[in-house]
């Protein structure tokens, strides 16, 4: 029993038949309109937003299944703040492209409590308050 992961990077509840992981699923001969399906239906929450998704097909049985990771914490900051892109550091760009609540921080760190190598909610905190400061 011969497994093949295929990571790629779908926007959520987006992904369409020409996606990069295509190409790599089509001389599998597994079923692409069914593996597309799928991850739209998984990715149903983080919609409009890049998640990291990994595709195990079995060679043998034609078989896959989707695993579906967090987004970036950018990502989800971007969402939270509303604008599609974080300052770029330029000297035309702003200082600033945001503000944000404490809320909204503990929020984002919650949600990727599951992916993140902090012990508590505070030191989630501050790992997202780093990603702030990068993202302006």
């Amino acid at each position: 029993m011969s497994k093949i992961t295929i990571p790629a990077i779908v926007r959520g509840r987006e992904s369409h038949r020409r996606a990069a992981s295509g190409p790599a699923l089509g001389p599998l001969g597994v079923n692409i309109g069914g593996i597309i399906d799928e991850i739209n239906k998984k990715t149903g929450p983080f919609a409009g937003l890049k998640v990291p998704v990994k595709v195990v097909v079995d060679k043998d049985t034609k078989k896959f299944e989707i695993e579906v990771g967090s987004p970036s914490t950018g990502e989800l900051l971007k969402k939270e703040l509303g604008v599609e892109k974080g300052r770029k550091g330029g000297p035309d760009d702003p200082k600033t492209v945001g503000d944000l609540k404490l809320a909204s921080v503990v929020k984002v760190a919650r949600m990727k409590a599951g992916s993140s190598l902090t012990r508590s909610v505070k030191n989630g905190v501050n790992e997202v308050l780093g990603s702030c400061v990068s993202l302006g």
